[in-house]
């Protein structure tokens, strides 16, 4: 990994050859400390998620990304017993890995699956799907694996998330983009296929870039919000948002996360 610069100090150069140098699997965004900040929701996701797999028996987490948060939510289960099936899907190969490294001692079987596939799993396989921010939910494939009174328990990305840093590079956006996530259409969506919503939860956060290194690496982390970004395409509005910052202070954003419980009627 690049040595972690002194973002006051370090110049134009240095930052974006730091933020294009320093790997980006895995869903672990402790290398962000100093330089970017987002408030969490309050619903403590993580910690949710271990309260309910000490009365699971059966769980799969969709798009786990590197499994940090499953691990986490493992090593952390109050009794009565962990859950005595785990699985994990993941569709990007570093992650697979990277996932796979870190749950396997704990039993958990990681299943490469790309994010449109179809779950490879039987039906009424889990009492409890979990994921955290999935690229989209398949709503039918959730239900479908799912026993009947299972419950599905995720944290989903909402509308317009980080779209001030979106729109600085890409410029407005139309409504239909803007819109896309919105919790009450998902909502819908899951209803149409036969879930029954219990909980939904909406919080809008606030997020800091503090310098352009850290701009750099979160576009190349979370590819999806600026398509195609590298450094060179945007070097020029990368320098004005680097004087920007140095002028002004932190760049704002907001993310938006919602919570959201679905259970399978039975």
């Amino acid at each position: 990994m690049a040595e972690h610069r002194n973002p006051h100090t370090a110049t134009f150069e240095d930052l974006l050859a730091e933020g294009a140098s320093v790997p980006t699997d895995g869903w672990d965004f402790s290398w962000f400390e100093g330089r970017a900040t987002e408030a969490r929701p309050s619903w403590g996701y993580a910690v949710s998620v271990s309260e309910r797999l000490g009365r699971a028996s059966a769980v799969l987490d969709v798009q786990t990304g590197g499994g940090e948060v499953l691990d986490f939510a493992l090593a952390t289960a109050p009794a009565p017993k962990p859950p005595l099936v785990t699985v994990a899907t993941e569709g990007w190969p570093p992650n697979v890995a990277k996932a796979t490294a870190l749950l396997r001692p704990r039993g958990v079987a990681v299943v490469a699956v790309a994010e449109d596939d179809p779950l490879p799993f039987a039906d009424g396989a889990f009492d409890l799907v979990v994921s955290r921010h999935p690229v989209r939910p398949h709503w039918d494939e959730i239900a479908r694996v799912l026993r009947p009174g299972g419950t599905y328990f995720a944290q989903h990305v909402g509308p317009s998330s980080a779209f001030e840093l979106v729109e600085y590079f890409l410029g407005p956006q139309p409504d239909g983009v803007r819109g896309a996530r919105h919790p009450e259409r998902e909502r819908a969506d899951a209803e149409a296929a036969g879930l029954d919503v219990v909980d939904l939860r909406a919080e809008r956060l606030r997020m800091e870039f503090h310098d352009i290194g850290a701009v750099v690496h979160f576009l190349r982390k979370v590819v999806w919000m600026v398509p195609g970004f590298t450094v060179e395409a945007y070097e020029p509005r990368l320098r004005e948002l680097h004087e920007l910052i140095r002028a002004e202070g932190p760049f704002v954003a907001h993310s938006t996360r919602h919570l959201f419980e679905a259970r399978k009627p039975g």
